[in-house]
């Protein structure tokens, strides 16, 4: 028994003890009360007769008020407001008591009524407490050592691996630069990568915006390209080429819609070495080739060595060199073509409608109004791999001007390089290239991929270098411009990738867009036969047949016609004056007459045409010239001769000339 009942008297003494413990963070606003109660009591028999005493407790009650409002303007306007109300009418009451009397009139009624509502008022404050006011703490704690102790964060968002919260300044004292400034501190204090952290600032206020945090990097497993997202689809839809760090996918668009305000684009994709450029230009590729209502053409001076797999969806493919030189000749004679036939069919840009044959008479050419029935144009994308050689042989005119006027005729075009600094690109080509896919670099190279507005939103793609293949900033129309600081990364293509490239090769072969009349005859007419189009002549198992690349000894009846004939046991002719010198870079060695000099340099150019090279200058008949006795001098002044009877055109380029076709008028 004795045992049972000291184990009571325990069991006893630790409930008390807790229920005391729970109920002292409860007493003090009880406590207050009953001391306002003593303090009135003992203030009335000390008081009750002097009106001295009573003005004097009214200007204290109204000093303590006034103090108390004072004393709160750190908290939150509900705590200010609430201890305010409770100190008023606790120092009412006090005068009251103490001039006519605790006991008097209404007084007692008061006192226990409302001093029970006022201490349990506090009580349930306290209840309903939660964490929100520890992290409220931790918040500005975090502010004020990164140096923003006067910002206040209001509304939060938490999303999964997404948290936004509402940032306001100090008005007058901080604006919006100060916490891009700050990115990299919040990035230290929470433990996370600089990536992780962006601010994306208020358009109509220059201290508001968007503090926005992804704690986990979704990006750090590579995802692999399986496939395009949409076989036989538009171009008008969406391009899928990766995923941002939240998970959500990266898509891009290239030609306009007039609905969603969004013009036709071209891109800048630019990155160091090892940072993913290939993948990236696999992925937009893959979805472009994809679709049904699309042609491609593609400079490439690294031979393909990315793309080899798609080289028969190209609607057109060349390797650096005379043949850069001749596709960009010929975009530049395309532009005008296809930008004149979409006005004539009333297109303002560019839709899928322009595609397909013209049986609307709302497009049509005709004058009568009638459907006219053309053939439609397919949208063409224009790629220049490995740009940086290109633009420093063919210089920044060509491609400013064709990025300047592809836009409004159904073409897009595309720059990569590593370093798009001024030395490599010019500020109007530049300028040009409104929409970037910028991938890892140099730090220093940073301002020349992304706008400035989007660094200082957190974008920082020098933060990675080549370390993380693939990840990417994307500044383009289409795009929640708050998505412009967001990290993302493109899919991975791994050797797997290779079969189901080639399969979508032969699909585009067999049912993707073939070139319109129009562009097909503009650029024959400006490169001749160095425009292929694409291969459409397949085997009998379907697949497109690949002309044997070897090289043969060129014998019997592989000769020129005019060299079949020839005997080649025959004496050569008896040597002529000058024959012993004909020393390239001199004036001496024998010099034909007018006639045959035009028959011997027509011949050469013909065959440089048959060649498919259709931009020559006096270094591509260095050969030539040595096989013939020629100098570099007479081959200048014969090109300036064939300028002038309309054989050759001058292009951009000082000492480079573009043949004309033999078939089309000069």
């Amino acid at each position: 028994m004795r045992n049972r009942d000291e184990h009571s008297t325990s069991t006893g003494g630790s409930i008390g003890a807790y229920l005391l413990h729970r109920a002292k963070p409860h007493l003090p606003p009880w406590i207050g009360a009953a001391g306002i109660g003593v303090a009135g009591s003992g203030a009335h028999l000390l008081w009750a007769d002097s009106v001295g005493a009573g003005v004097g407790l009214t200007l204290s009650a109204v000093a303590l008020t006034g103090a108390t409002w004072w004393a709160g303007r750190e908290t939150s306007p509900q705590r200010r407001l609430h201890s305010a109300i409770t100190v008023a009418a606790g120092s009412t009451w006090m005068t009251g008591a103490a001039l006519a009397g605790p006991l008097s009139g209404i007084l007692p009624d008061t006192y226990l009524m409302g001093g029970a509502v006022l201490a349990l008022s506090w009580n349930i404050r306290m209840a309903l407490r939660t964490t929100d006011a520890p992290t409220g703490s931790a918040d500005k704690s975090l502010l004020e050592k990164v140096g923003l102790a006067k910002a206040k964060i209001g509304r939060t968002e938490v999303e999964p691996n997404r948290v936004t919260a509402a940032l306001a300044l100090e008005g007058g004292e901080q604006t919006t630069d100060d916490v891009a400034k700050a990115l990299v501190r919040i990035a230290s204090a929470l433990d996370l990568p600089q990536s992780a952290v962006r601010f994306q600032p208020d358009p109509d206020s220059a201290r508001r915006g968007d503090l926005v945090i992804v704690p986990r990097d979704m990006l750090t497993e590579p995802q692999p390209w399986e496939g395009p997202s949409l076989p036989g689809g538009s171009i008008t839809d969406p391009l899928v080429i990766g995923r941002y760090d939240d998970g959500s996918p990266l898509v891009v668009w290239l030609p306009g819609d007039p609905e969603a305000g969004r013009n036709a684009q071209h891109f800048l994709i630019a990155g160091g070495t090892g940072s993913g450029k290939g993948d990236t230009a696999l992925n937009l590729q893959t979805e472009i080739l994809s679709r049904r209502d699309v042609i491609m053409w593609l400079s490439d001076p690294k031979a393909f060595q990315d793309f080899r797999p798609l080289l028969p969806a190209y609607d057109w493919a060349v390797e650096g060199g005379a043949g850069t030189e001749a596709m960009v000749e010929a975009l530049q004679h395309v532009i005008p073509a296809r930008t004149g036939w979409l006005g004539k069919h009333s297109y303002r840009q560019w839709t899928p409608q322009a595609a397909e044959r013209q049986t609307d008479p709302a497009h049509s050419c005709r004058p009568d109004g009638t459907a006219c029935g053309c053939e439609g144009m397919p949208y063409l994308v224009a790629w220049m791999e490995e740009a940086a050689n290109s633009l420093r042989a063919l210089g920044d005119d060509a491609f400013t001007g064709i990025a300047q006027e592809a836009r409004s005729a159904g073409c897009s075009l595309f720059v990569s390089l590593q370093r798009p600094s001024y030395d490599q690109m010019s500020t109007s080509t530049r300028a040009s290239l409104p929409s970037v896919i910028a991938l890892g670099c140099d730090p220093r190279d940073e301002g020349f991929s992304l706008p400035d507005a989007v660094i200082d939103a957190g974008a920082h793609p020098g933060a990675w270098g080549n370390r993380r293949p693939g990840y990417c900033y994307v500044v383009a129309g289409g795009i929640d411009p708050d998505r412009y600081a967001s990290p993302a990364r493109t899919r991975q293509f791994t050797p797997d990738a290779t079969a189901v490239m080639e399969m979508l090769a032969q699909w585009a072969v067999r049912n993707g867009a073939v070139a319109d009349p129009i562009t097909a005859g503009a650029a024959k007419a400006v490169v001749g036969n160095a425009y292929t189009g694409r291969r459409t002549d397949t085997d009998e198992t379907g697949q497109v047949a690949v002309p044997d690349q070897t090289d043969d000894i060129q014998t019997g009846t592989q000769l020129a016609p005019e060299d079949a004939a020839m005997d080649p046991e025959a004496d050569l002719p008896p040597a002529q004056q000058g024959d012993d010198t004909p020393l390239f870079g001199q004036e001496t060695g024998r010099k034909p007459s007018p006639e045959e000099a035009r028959e011997l340099f027509a011949r050469a150019l013909d065959e440089f045409e048959e060649a498919g090279q259709m931009v020559v200058g006096p270094k591509d008949f260095m050969d030539w010239c040595d096989a013939n006795g020629y100098s570099r001098p007479w081959v200048s002044a014969r090109l300036r001769d064939a300028a002038l009877e309309g054989r050759l055109q001058p292009t951009n380029q000082t000492g480079r000339w573009r043949i004309v076709p033999a078939l089309t008028p000069a």
